[in-house]
């Protein structure tokens, strides 16, 4: 198994660029600070795309740079390197495109607060989280703190940016092509953010504050921030299934990896994250060997091909 080697696009705009022949499988990616090129993030092995593994040598191109900020999925059509790559006629047409996105913007959605500066009500078609008045009653379990009007919007803005990714896809040379996404992992709301001195970039926590600025009680915190996470999941899910609308879109449920819960109240590195709400490397060495062999499945077609039922015992009712 090989690694998934990476490069920048200034790599391959420098005078002596990388040559890609060798490689069976060449990819193109892009995303939030899952994917980021920090320096910090590097060394600390805690970049998802690092701990990719391959049967045959793969190589991308990472334009995700080397940011941890909220970047949301509107702002992908402005990395222009990203799109160039993706559509450009002069580009490779390449195996597949990897994708690390909604995550920031569910963040975003979530930390959206009650009132806005003038402190007039934010409504509930805009947030995901309600106000202590609004909740529902405690029989609805964490669902009561949760805004489903908001989530709707989040799904559509969601679902119009996919179908614009996919589109840009189209646009170019590797037309119908693969676009892998992952799910998120559920993190723990607690103090931890990154430091002034990380390259990741100062800033932080992130669901800790949002989720006591609107009350929720610290006992639910884990539950609330599962119920987000799983939505995210269901949504991306759903889309991949709706081959019509969103063709060539694979999505790998990364809810399903068994991680370590970072523990209650930590501040810094704890069980398998970094902080708050980025891995850390043993926690992208998890997600990334498993998402490593999905991707692969879909490379070499054998998703095409229909799972075997096993040797029919007696009595079987299986037809043939």
């Amino acid at each position: 198994m090989d690694h998934l080697v990476c490069y920048t696009p200034a790599d391959l705009a420098g005078g002596t660029p990388p040559d890609l022949s060798p490689f069976r499988w060449k990819l193109l990616a892009q995303g939030d600070s899952w994917f980021s090129n920090a320096r910090d993030k590097l060394n600390a092995h805690a970049n998802l795309l690092q701990e990719l593994v391959f049967k045959s040598p793969t190589a991308a191109i990472n334009c995700a740079g080397t940011g941890n900020a909220l970047a949301h999925m509107v702002d992908l059509e402005s990395s222009a390197d990203f799109v160039r790559l993706l559509t450009g006629a002069d580009t490779p047409a390449w195996d597949g495109v990897l994708l690390s996105v909604g995550g920031n913007d569910l963040i975003a959605a979530a930390r959206t607060p009650a009132h806005d500066d003038g402190g007039e009500a934010i409504p509930l078609e805009l947030r995901l989280l309600r106000r202590q008045t609004e909740w529902g009653p405690p029989s609805a379990g964490v669902a009561r703190y949760f805004s489903e009007p908001g989530w709707a919007t989040y799904a559509e803005y969601m679902r119009a940016n996919v179908k614009h990714l996919l589109s840009l896809r189209d646009q170019g040379p590797s037309v119908g092509k693969p676009v892998f996404m992952h799910c998120y992992a559920v993190p723990m709301p607690r103090p931890a953010g990154a430091g002034a001195g990380d390259e990741l970039g100062a800033g932080g926590p992130w669901l800790y504050p949002a989720l006591k600025a609107y009350g929720v009680p610290a006992a639910d915190w884990a539950a609330v921030s599962r119920l987000m996470v799983f939505h995210l999941a269901q949504l991306l899910k759903g889309m991949a299934a709706d081959k019509d609308a969103f063709p060539g879109l694979f999505v790998f449920d990364s809810t399903t990896v068994p991680l370590a819960l970072a523990a209650p109240g930590s501040t810094g590195i704890s069980g398998d994250w970094h902080n708050e709400i980025h891995l850390n490397h043993s926690g992208c060495f998890k997600i990334a060997r498993a998402w490593s062999e999905a991707i692969e499945m879909v490379l070499e077609g054998k998703h095409l091909i229909p799972a075997t039922t096993g040797r029919k015992g007696r009595g079987s009712s299986h037809q043939s």
